[in-house]
């Protein structure tokens, strides 16, 4: 569901900067764990580690850059998608994010035999391959991070929302795919605890168009029970036309 591209014309490696440690980052941490010990029972990895991957600040992907990935069944390509935004984590670290599957997931987190193994970014206008974040997303989140400094008193409050700049669209049905409905996502809102939430518009409550971020018709995907994947702008304009191979994949994803 994804552009392929040849494994041979994506295989220059750039140099470009990696993502660095940002001095005093740790003080955004609620708290700081006093041993790897502890497990988080929903992630099952060590507590720690979910506080350093933690999201603080988030900014789109402006310029078409995109995610580089490989699977078990064509181990000789490359498959790419679009970009959606970059995400500064407690860490420093720089991070692509992507609507995969059924949640935003950052690039490098994507390790899947079979639905996909992340291989790095691409930049398809100069045909580069490259493994970090662009220079100038880590100084705007850098910059961005220093200057809004949230004081929340809960963890589910929301710091920011960004609008969708690549056409996402989610996957609703209710009969276990025997009809679906094609939702636009319109944003996506980034919470204290790090999480990040698709927005899509309640068309009972739209007042006002075109919607835009932050209106008061907008609900998260987990508040719907319907609510089952994300398709990118390609393949969701293929299924809107009917297309052989796009309802081919439906009739898969009706059948896991």
């Amino acid at each position: 569901m994804s552009k392929i591209i040849d494994f041979k014309s994506a295989s220059k490696a750039s140099s470009k900067p990696g993502s660095k440690t940002k001095p005093g980052s740790e003080k955004k941490s609620d708290s700081k764990p006093q041993s790897d010990n502890v497990i988080d029972i929903f992630t099952r990895k060590p507590l720690s580690e979910n506080l350093n991957n933690k999201l603080i600040r988030i900014t789109p992907e402006l310029d078409g850059l995109e995610m580089l990935y490989s699977n078990s069944e064509n181990q000789d390509k490359l498959f790419s998608i679009k970009i959606l935004a970059w995400g500064l984590r407690t860490s420093g670290e720089v991070v692509g994010l992507v609507p995969w599957l059924h949640e935003l997931v950052p690039c490098d987190e994507i390790n899947d035999p079979l639905n996909g193994q992340w291989q790095g970014y691409y930049d398809a206008g100069v045909d580069e391959l490259f493994y970090s974040a662009p220079l100038h997303k880590i100084v705007e989140l850098e910059t961005a991070a220093d200057y809004y400094e949230y004081q929340c008193e809960s963890e589910r409050e929301i710091i920011q929302e960004i609008p969708d700049t690549i056409g996402t669209h989610a996957v609703l049905s209710a009969d276990k795919f025997k009809t679906i409905t094609l939702k636009e996502v319109v944003s996506w809102r980034l919470r204290q605890d790090g999480s990040v939430s698709a927005m899509l518009i309640d068309d009972s409550k739209m007042i006002s168009t075109p919607v835009l971020p932050g209106d008061d018709c907008l609900y998260e995907t987990e508040d719907c029970d319907d609510f089952h994947y994300f398709f990118q702008h390609h393949i969701a304009n293929k299924i809107k036309a009917q297309d052989p191979d796009a309802l081919a994949a439906i009739s898969t994803l009706s059948e896991s």
